[in-house]
């Protein structure tokens, strides 16, 4: 799990993890691509003085899946662990196992949000 930067596209400024990665290509992709999962809507700051219910849907997270080449990906120095069956439980060929899929990672996500782990992942990218 590579954090990286999208830097085209609808989520240019995003900040995602490498969930698959494939260098040489398939035959519909002839290019090196990665399945990325990333943050469509950051958490937004919370404080002692909002009640519990504010708090708690303050704190969520919005995810994203996408296939992106790797020429509009800047890897950073950050990894992420991901639990070792992601790989094969996230998949996008069909809309209902996309859905699925954006449920287990959004979980995933607000788990790790809410833990205090990864903060950097998790603040919006400043530019």
């Amino acid at each position: 799990g590579k954090v990286v930067l999208l830097l085209q596209g609808r989520f240019a400024g995003r900040k995602g993890v490498i969930v698959q990665n494939s260098d040489n290509g398939v035959k519909e992709r002839k290019y090196g691509h990665s399945l990325v999962a990333g943050i469509d809507k950051y958490p937004l700051k919370i404080r002692k003085s909002m009640s519990k219910k504010r708090q708690a849907f303050r704190s969520r997270v919005r995810p994203f899946l996408k296939v992106v080449n790797h020429t509009h990906i800047m890897p950073t120095r950050y990894t992420m662990e991901l639990p070792s069956d992601m790989k094969k439980e996230v998949s996008i060929t069909e809309q209902s196992k996309m859905d699925a899929s954006k449920k287990l990672v959004r979980t995933l996500f607000q788990d790790r949000y809410k833990a205090g782990k990864n903060k950097w992942f998790f603040q919006k990218l400043r530019f």
